[in-house]
C-alpha cells in the first residue's frame, strides 16, 4: 500500500532551502518515491491562509518511506536544511484501491 509524507515548511532562508531541495530528488526516488506535490499554485477553500510550503511525496510502501528518512544520503541532505525554516513532516499510509472502491460503491447507495 502507499504511504506519503506530508510536509509542510516555513521558509526562513530560501537559498539555503533551494539548496537542500535540488538535493531531495535523487534521494527520494533512491527508495521508489516520487514528488506529488512540490508547492505550486494553491486556493484555500475552507479555513484560514497557512503561507507554508507544502510537499508531498508517495512512497511505494510506509517501509520505504521510513528507510528514505532514516538512510544516511537523505540525513546528509537534510543537514542542508537546518536553518532554513522549521518543518512539520508527517508519514501516512495511503488509501487502496480496494478500499476506495467499497467506499465508493457503499457511497453510491446513499442520498442526500
Amino acid at each position: 500500500m502507499p504511504a506519503y509524507l506530508i510536509a509542510r515548511v516555513d521558509v526562513r532562508d530560501a537559498a539555503r532551502y533551494r539548496d537542500y531541495a535540488a538535493h531531495t530528488p535523487r534521494c527520494v526516488a533512491a527508495f521508489g518515491g516520487r514528488f506529488i506535490v512540490r508547492n505550486g499554485e494553491r486556493v484555500v477553500l475552507e479555513g484560514p491562509p497557512d503561507p507554508r510550503r507544502i510537499v508531498v511525496i508517495e512512497f511505494p510502501s510506509m517501509d520505504l518511506l521510513r528507510r528514505f528518512y532514516a538512510s544516511p544520503e537523505y540525513t546528509r541532505v537534510m543537514a542542508l536544511r537546518a536553518g532554513a525554516g522549521d518543518a512539520e513532516m508527517i508519514a501516512i499510509e495511503g488509501f487502496s484501491g480496494a478500499a476506495w472502491a467499497e467506499a465508493l460503491a457503499a457511497s453510491s447507495k446513499l442520498s442526500v
